[in-house]
């Protein structure tokens, strides 16, 4: 059998970090620079030949530079003679530009996925995509991973399953929704929503009961934080006892932090996909680690096994 190498870009070094240590692998030697007109300078500094890489990289903010370091890292490895490469994408930037909703517009993820393929990539891995069509975007097989495990466990161990109702932020969200729900044994709550520009949305109502009851907002990405906090206010004013959301991806670009402090939500509950630059800034953020399910999904597909089993 090849060997394993696991190489971490610089997006998530600390998330690379516990991937490495659940495998018991560490991480090969790389040097990834800049020269001083920004460009990107990669040097795998250890034998990749005939081996089964697996190279980590968030696709966060920066978004552009962190893509770029990553097609670079890729086409280093492939002129390295890997065996095969698989992308282990934890946050699949561009994702929310999935189809065309206005006349002269790009499909971004899809645009993306064209430049990974062709940097290099035999497979990708990712979590918790925004929008599950995004699969078909690759001719490389992709495993899509999800982080409702460690957040149902959360849930279980810290809110409890008494008297709660999901809350899908939108109609989009209403699959993710039905699920944590029948795995919790708990109704269903709907926010109708409007959009009318990028990164702006307005409340209209919400469908459903959560009058008395502790609410949990799930969704895949906290952006600017406006929906989700709009969102917590409305079920708030609904009468609810307690609101949560338990979101993987927490982009939380601009004044989100401002947002979440200042808003009725108790407790935000994200992942590491995305690395804060800083130690948490709000005690109203629990990180919860992806490393485990990450690193389970890289030993079982290293081991030609079955992934599903992760999440049943």
């Amino acid at each position: 059998m090849s060997q394993l190498k696991l190489i971490s870009g610089t997006a998530n070094k600390l998330l690379a970090e516990e991937i490495s240590n659940y495998l018991g692998i560490p991480l090969a030697k790389a040097q990834i620079s800049r020269f001083s007109d920004g460009e990107i300078y990669v040097q795998i500094d250890e034998s990749v030949r005939g081996a089964d890489v697996f190279l980590i990289q968030s696709l966060s903010s920066p978004v552009n530079d962190n893509i770029m370091e990553l097609l670079v890292t890729l086409d280093a490895l492939k002129r390295s003679s890997a065996s095969s490469i698989t992308v282990v994408v934890p946050y699949y930037a561009y994702a929310r530009q999935d189809r065309k909703v206005l006349p002269r517009v790009p499909i971004s993820a899809k645009l993306l996925a064209d430049l990974i393929t062709t940097a290099g990539a035999d497979r990708i891995m990712s979590m918790d995509l925004h929008a599950g069509q995004i699969q078909g975007f690759f001719d490389i097989p992709v495993d899509h991973l999800y982080a409702a495990p460690i957040m149902l466990k959360y849930i279980r161990e810290n809110i409890g399953t008494e008297n709660i109702v999901i809350v899908s932020p939108d109609a989009g969200g209403v699959e993710r929704a039905r699920y944590y729900a029948k795995k919790l044994g708990c109704s269903i709550a709907i926010i109708d929503k409007r959009r009318p520009k990028p990164n702006v949305s307005e409340i209209m109502h919400i469908i459903g009961d959560v009058k008395g009851k502790k609410a949990i907002i799930v969704d895949d990405i906290v952006d600017t934080a406006g929906t989700l906090t709009n969102a917590a206010k409305a079920i708030s004013e609904e009468g609810a006892e307690e609101v949560y959301a338990c979101i993987t991806h927490p982009v939380l670009s601009g004044n989100a932090i401002e947002k979440v402090n200042n808003s009725p939500l108790k407790e935000l509950v994200v992942t590491n996909t995305i690395t804060f630059k800083k130690p948490v800034p709000t005690d109203k953020i629990k990180v919860l680690s992806v490393a485990e399910i990450i690193g389970e999904a890289i030993r079982r597909v290293f081991h030609k096994e079955s992934l599903s089993v992760i999440f049943e």
